[in-house]
């Protein structure tokens, strides 16, 4: 198993990692919340495969334990979804010395999430992901949000958990395409850190993806970038915007598909594949690392081609980017892998231009 600790301005926390690490959930709450009540929220796929192992692991450390069974998909990412479990934790007597443990994908942590972070002004908050993109990824920071209308995230806060408890062994239960989800993640992480983190990610692309080709160090080291990010920039107010590389384009092709054509790691893929092509043209990113990148995104079995959608309705998207400012979108691109450029304004043409790329490559 490997240790992580994450030293943010507001909470410094553990990251656990490692394969059958699950059973160490229960006295690891212990330590570091006491003996309150724990509520488990989990979604319909996640709930027969590992509740019953995180309930068995909490109760054997002497804590009281109950569970919220959500069904599983993004539309349960909404304010309606968060009052109802407002009333769960209320009528449950929760208060804000008990802990929520989401447990489950990124939909469920950061739904959870904002519940904890906003009932009572912030109840305890605990991350068990169990999908490659949650572990890397929406796990690790503290940014918990609902969808509000075509807005991904648009309404959320900044709410570092008490621990994340990430267990390789629950990869194996995830269909190929959440696999493919979380490596876009990972493939973001390797191409803003450079040097050890993108040689693991070759390693991946190289191999046939699959759960036992995702490796401790791999998982670890990607956490590491995130969190060391995190650390010097906890609430975006700078640097902490480099982890929206890909992600402009990528949140507007989910929204204007309806959240459904497109997983969200699918949609950052082809965010990806437009940030380097921009990178190419506005940054002076080297063909060659362009052409790398591409083939990189690709060998991971991403999509690399925008279906169901006009480019126009996209870029529209892209300018109610909730991180839009007076003058426009801030775009994250790279002079080089390991070396991201924050804030670089797009001409609407080539914004355009790309988009369009996509839909044609």
């Amino acid at each position: 198993m490997k240790r992580l600790t994450v030293h943010a301005a507001s909470r410094t926390y553990p990251i656990l990692v490692g394969r059958d690490v699950l059973e160490e959930l229960g006295p690891a709450v212990r330590r570091l919340r006491g003996e309150g009540q724990i509520v488990v929220m989990c979604d319909d796929n996640v709930a027969p495969l590992y509740l019953e192992r995180a309930r068995r692991s909490l109760v054997s450390a002497g804590l009281r334990v109950s569970q919220v069974i959500l069904p599983a998909g993004e539309r349960e990412k909404s304010l309606a979804r968060a009052e109802e479990l407002y009333g769960v934790l209320y009528d449950r007597g929760v208060r804000r010395t008990d802990t929520v443990v989401a447990l489950g994908g990124g939909v469920i942590g950061d739904l959870a999430g904002f519940v904890a972070a906003t009932f009572q002004r912030g109840a305890g908050f605990v991350q068990v992901p169990t999908t490659l993109l949650a572990q890397v990824d929406a796990s690790v920071g503290g940014k918990v949000a609902v969808d509000f209308r075509a807005g991904k995230n648009y309404v959320g806060t900044f709410y570092q958990p008490s621990l994340v408890l990430a267990d390789l062994r629950t990869l194996e239960t995830l269909p190929d395409r959440e696999l493919r989800c979380g490596a876009a993640e990972v493939a973001k992480h390797g191409l803003l850190a450079g040097s050890a983190v993108l040689r693991r990610v070759r390693q991946l692309a190289r191999s046939p993806l699959g759960a036992a080709a995702v490796t401790q160090e791999l998982v670890a080291s990607s956490i590491a970038y995130k969190a060391s990010v995190v650390e010097r920039d906890e609430r975006e107010a700078g640097l902490r915007a480099v982890l929206n590389f890909g992600h402009t384009i990528g949140h507007a092709i989910e929204a204007a598909t309806g959240f459904r054509r497109f997983s969200h790691g699918e949609a950052v893929g082809l965010g990806l594949h437009a940030a380097l092509r921009l990178s190419s043209e506005l940054c002076r990113l080297p063909e060659t690392d362009e052409e790398d990148g591409h083939e990189l995104l690709d060998r991971l079995g991403l999509p690399d081609r925008l279906t169901g959608v006009r480019a126009e309705e996209v870029c529209e998207l892209v300018s109610r980017d909730k991180k839009a400012g007076q003058d426009g979108v801030g775009y994250v691109l790279l002079r080089r892998p390991g070396f991201p450029v924050l804030g670089v304004r797009v001409p609407p043409a080539l914004e355009l231009e790309v988009v369009e790329w996509l839909r044609k490559r």
